[in-house]
């Protein structure tokens, strides 16, 4: 599923860098085409302190300026990654006419499609295929189309732009986040994609997300705003001590922090679950596994607590494994043990092609 809120410039690339602009960490993948198939042949993470509620033209030139040299060939262009808070992405029924129409009706009267007055956003629509069996339009009224609609404030694209150009490169897209983990999940594990019911979590900074895939639909998606800030910053007043030291246990998961980090990770887990509860209820199916990205899938006792919660399997998963590694040495022996941060970055990469 492709949806970005600025045309590509480019029609063919031979690589693509995308850029995850997290609260507290950037995770960025450079991805070149290898035959058939694609290639990884960098990634960094980068941490830093929390940026601003929304990503500014500076904060987002600065960025760039610090990561992009640090690929081998420094990128002349890139795409870029806007977090759930910050955008938006809802299937909606919309009258079956070109994207472009779309995106003006959008525009113009986003609260009659939306129910939300978001006269300040710009949108890009992603046309979804009709469902096996669907019902055909009553005869006199105009047919309409089930399609994907992503939305982020002008003001944000229009930073984006300005801190591409103040950085120097070119900027090809700008993608809202959700989108990237099922892009990903696609191509990791294309049997469970197209079979089946499963959900893909991924604990940001700030905030977590759920998608439920449905036989190669998205049946659901939700931003539930409990993070590893959470974790971190209950730690911290739990046992009085400072934020970094708080940081520290919960990436260690020692056996002193686990009883906090149960109780911590609790109302996350009951979000999840009241979200797969809905998702079942809806559609009277069952969800088999809960895949988990994001920071704090680094760490096993997160995986058991959440698993505990909605009584369901989870695991963690690797984003990159359908990717050939042309990675530096010095990454090659981290891609795996890491890899679960670059869910998005990953999805939105290969998408970009």
């Amino acid at each position: 599923m492709a949806l970005s809120f600025q045309r590509s410039l480019t029609k063919k690339r031979s690589q693509v860098v995308a850029v995850d602009m997290g609260s507290r960490t950037t995770k960025a993948v450079q991805v070149k085409r290898h035959g058939h198939g694609f290639e990884l042949t960098g990634f960094y993470i980068q941490d830093a302190a929390p940026l601003e509620k929304t990503p500014t033209a500076e904060s987002i030139s600065k960025i760039l300026k610090e990561l992009l040299p640090r690929f081998e060939s420094k990128p002349k262009s890139v795409v870029l990654i806007i977090g759930s808070t910050d955008s938006l992405l809802r299937p909606v029924e919309l009258p079956t006419v070109p994207v472009a129409d779309m995106r003006l009706m959008l525009r113009y009267n986003s609260k009659n499609y939306l129910q939300q007055d978001l006269s300040d956003h710009v949108f890009d629509c992603h046309i979804l295929p009709n469902r096996p069996g669907a019902e055909k339009p009553e005869a006199g009224k105009p047919p309409k189309s089930r399609t994907l609609v992503g939305g982020a404030k002008k003001s944000l694209i229009d930073a984006c732009q300005e801190g591409a150009k103040s950085a120097g490169v070119q900027l090809e897209q700008i993608v809202p986040n959700l989108v990237g983990n099922s892009n990903a999940f696609e191509l990791a594990q294309p049997e469970l994609f197209s079979q089946g019911s499963v959900a893909l979590v991924d604990i940001g900074f700030k905030s977590s997300s759920i998608c439920i895939l449905d036989n190669t639909e998205l049946g659901l998606n939700r931003v539930v705003g409990i993070g590893g800030d959470h974790l971190t910053r209950g730690l911290m007043e739990a046992m009085s001590i400072s934020y970094e030291e708080a940081e520290r246990l919960k990436c260690e998961g020692s056996e002193e922090v686990q009883p906090f980090l149960s109780m911590l990770l609790a109302p996350l887990g009951r979000e999840l679950r009241a979200s797969i509860d809905f998702f079942e209820k809806q559609e009277d199916k069952t969800i088999s596994e809960v895949f988990v990205s994001g920071g704090s899938a680094l760490q096993p006792f997160i995986i058991e607590s959440l698993q505990s919660e909605l009584m369901v399997a989870c695991k963690t998963w690797n984003p990159t494994s359908f990717l050939t590694l042309g990675l530096p040495p010095q990454q090659l022996g981290d891609i795996e043990r890491i890899a679960p941060l670059l869910a998005v970055a990953t999805g939105v990469a290969v998408a970009a092609f």
